[in-house]
């Protein structure tokens, strides 16, 4: 797996699927990062957001309470320490403001993927501009260089 060169980023996992987060737990360490917690629902990700002060939000659309991701990502990207990224197999749900996300990496998502936006996350916070052009699997958000969301997969 990839070294990280910069700190490791604090992630915090927001899904419902146990088996797929507990996979998603096992490749951020594999990358050197630290998981801050997995959070099933809304209020548990709003609660462990802000709690656990994460880099970065992963964040599905729909959780056990629902298509509630959306309202997750507006709450976590409130906050400008937290870079939150859409990781979803629904991605017509995501409005086109992307509700402050960076982005959306779809499901099913490849290591590659969750790689190269980690990576990309992590030099967007040490103050580097890197390219979005060569990331696999993964839409920017309008506003991060993506262009008009037209709601469909990456």
């Amino acid at each position: 797996m990839a070294e990280v060169r910069e700190a490791p980023l604090r992630i915090l996992v927001v899904e419902d699927e146990v088996l797929i987060a507990l996979e998603l737990e096992c490749l951020l360490e594999d990358l050197g990062h630290v998981s801050v917690g997995v959070a099933g629902c809304s209020a548990d990700a709003i609660a462990l957001g802000r709690s656990a002060r994460p880099d970065v939000a992963l964040v599905d659309i729909h959780l056990v309470d629902g298509p509630t991701g959306v309202e997750v990502a507006r709450a976590l990207a409130g906050d400008p320490r937290i870079t939150v990224v859409f990781m979803t197999a629904n991605a017509k749900r995501i409005p086109p403001d992307f509700a402050g996300a960076l982005g959306v990496i779809a499901k099913p998502y490849s290591e590659r993927a969750v790689m190269g936006i980690l990576d990309y996350v992590a030099q967007r916070r040490a103050g580097r501009a890197p390219s979005v052009a060569t990331l696999d699997g993964f839409h920017p958000a309008p506003d991060a260089g993506g262009g008009p969301w037209t709601g469909g997969a990456p």
